[in-house]
């Protein structure tokens, strides 16, 4: 079947090389068994290349189901997936068939399989590697012919050097890979897509399809789209709907469109060399780029107040040292007062670095110093956050998460990982 026919029979709009490639791979690999794994942002449309690679497939006539891993619960998956005996866990009142048996003959597509528990991942790679399985609770070996379809929005391979991805299911399930182009890499696309929506959408609510101006369209063109062509048809909805008129100018087309477009994560500034900002791709890369600037500040700070201690007269003859010493304070202890001394001509005893020595001040009080190097371990960070939250919404884990910006499902995980008890 030739690339239009593909494209007529399952609704694909767009003619982009990107776009041209990934479903040329997906007809040549559809009438094998091989397993897939579909990479690509969220919302380009990867469930859509695993129907066309089944459709295509001599498994076309039996069962087809996709799964979610990501929104199945990390103590159920693999029920879901395996099945389980009866009693083999509390509410297990009966025997129960999973996935890989019922779709047996045909194909399960496992949408988002980076978020798969390391458990069972390793379920799952003795199925892609002897089609065996056990349902959970028994010890009986079955059989299984099932194709793997799987899907993922992240980096596997960053996933498996965090230790969060087993290395061998990643290789097992790239036999070979298709990359699903992101909408803003196939920019000639976006116009049609949105006509077709438009089209649609008027057909369903009896209207009258808008159009835009070539002011507007432009602007649609150079739009990111970081929902990709699920946010494409949600803006097209939006303008069908809510538009006050069908003609639609630039004006009236940024009514619609989200106020802060790009990367949504933070960026830092170039620095002094000019080389271009650094974008990070996740969450612990933030955290440890601020521990790592918390302790520069720290190590500045205490360089500057063993100087002024060393020579107490030099910061009346400098002002702006003891300036730049509240700045350091300030950025990294905000929550504690200025710890400055108002006399540097105190008389004082100063610990040297890396020593533990007593402070004697003029009043004749002395209090034991004992330098402590804080822990910047990102991983005690974390769980000390964890356990913070935990107290401070008293075990409750939805209001923990919330405040804590990671799903329920997640600090579930962190839990085990950290070995937390509530």
């Amino acid at each position: 079947m030739d690339l239009q026919s593909i494209k007529n029979r399952f609704g694909i709009i767009g003619s982009s090389p990107a776009l041209n490639f990934a479903l040329q791979v997906a007809a040549q690999v559809a009438n094998t068994d091989l397993t897939v794994l579909i990479v690509g942002e969220s919302g380009v449309g990867k469930e859509a290349f695993s129907h066309i690679i089944h459709s295509l497939s001599a498994r076309k006539h039996n069962p087809f189901i996709a799964v979610n891993c990501g929104a199945i619960p990390e103590g159920t998956i693999d029920s879901e997936l395996f099945g389980h005996e009866k009693g083999s866990f509390t509410g297990a009142v009966d025997s129960r068939k999973g996935y890989f048996e019922t779709v047996n003959g045909g194909t399960i597509f496992l949408d988002e399989i980076g978020e798969m528990p390391l458990g069972t991942q390793a379920r799952l790679l003795r199925v892609l590697e002897t089609g065996e399985f056990i349902r959970v609770g028994s010890s009986k070996v079955q059989k299984t012919d099932v194709r793997v379809i799987a899907a993922t929005n992240r980096d596997l391979l960053q996933q498996v050097d965090a230790g969060k991805f087993r290395e061998d299911l990643y290789y097992r399930l790239s036999t070979v890979p298709i990359r699903v182009p992101s909408l803003r890499d196939r920019k000639e696309d976006i116009p049609l897509l949105f006509r077709k929506f438009v089209v649609d959408f008027a057909e369903r609510y009896r209207t009258t399809p808008v159009q835009l101006d070539d002011d507007a369209r432009q602007k649609l063109v150079n739009y990111t789209f970081p929902g990709n062509v699920r946010e494409l048809k949600n803006l097209a909805e939006q303008i069908s709907v809510l538009a006050s008129d069908k003609q639609v100018n630039i004006r009236e087309l940024e009514r619609f469109l989200p106020a802060n477009n790009g990367n949504r994560l933070p960026v830092l500034a170039a620095n002094s060399g000019g080389s271009p900002p650094n974008e990070f791709a996740n969450e612990r890369e933030i955290l440890y780029k601020l521990f790592f600037d918390m302790k520069k500040d720290v190590t500045e700070l205490k360089r500057l107040f063993f100087e002024v201690t060393q020579n107490p007269g030099v910061v009346q003859q400098n002002p702006a040292m003891m300036a730049e010493m509240a700045q350091l304070q300030a950025q990294s202890f905000p929550q504690q007062q200025a710890f400055m001394p108002h006399d540097f001509n105190q008389q004082m005893i100063v610990h040297q670095p890396q020593q533990s020595a007593p402070v004697i001040l003029n009043n004749g009080d002395i209090h034991d110093h004992v330098e402590v190097e804080e822990s910047l371990n990102i991983m005690d960070k974390e769980k000390e956050l964890i356990v913070k939250a935990l107290k401070k919404h008293k075990g409750k884990r939805k209001d923990a998460a919330l405040d804590l910006g990671i799903s329920e499902r997640t600090l579930y995980r962190k839990l085990k990982e950290y070995n937390i008890d509530e």
